[in-house]
């Protein structure tokens, strides 16, 4: 999911997120490989240094002009993503940045290791997909945007890109 793409559609009660407060990655989580870019910064493949388990972390930079979207956005996460057709928000983290540079912000998600729609349909080398599966890939989609417009959230940036797969076939925006 790329940043500031989901939003409430009204006002919602949102938790104030001191920014300054999160915790630091280092020791907890590292990162593997990247994975994606997007508008708003790189997706690594990453990794929980306890437990081993991986997780995508979105790193973006924290802009003043931006502190209230990245705010938002992780409100939304935290609140929306107890859904089986969302991707499951892990944690925030901040890493600090000498005086004069912005520090980055470490979105922690559910890793989805079998890629997006978009690679799915390149790696069919021309190929149509079946049918079954297309329609089990819209059926999920629109299970997960039923369930976040239900709540009043709209997702504001649904393509290929943004649907995500798990190893296990779970489709998730």
């Amino acid at each position: 999911m790329a940043a500031h793409n989901l939003a409430p559609s009204v006002n919602c009660s949102l938790d104030d997120i001191d920014l300054n407060a999160l915790k630091d990655p280092a020791g907890i989580f590292e990162l593997i490989e990247v994975v994606g870019n997007g508008t708003y910064g790189q997706v690594y493949k990453g990794r929980h240094t306890k437990t081993g388990q991986l997780a995508a972390i979105k790193v973006m930079d924290v802009t003043e002009d931006e502190e209230e979207e990245i705010k938002l956005e992780i409100n939304v996460l935290k609140k929306y993503s107890n859904h089986r057709n969302i991707a499951t928000y892990y944690g925030a983290f901040i890493k600090k940045s000498p005086p004069g540079k912005d520090d980055q912000l470490w979105l922690v998600m559910e890793y989805c290791g079998a890629g997006s729609v978009t690679d799915l349909v390149k790696s069919t080398k021309g190929q149509s997909l079946k049918e079954e599966w297309i329609a089990y890939i819209c059926r999920e989609i629109l299970r997960g945007l039923s369930y976040l417009h239900s709540n009043k959230v709209i997702h504001r940036d649904i393509k290929g890109q943004n649907v995500l797969l798990t190893d296990n076939a779970e489709v998730k925006l």
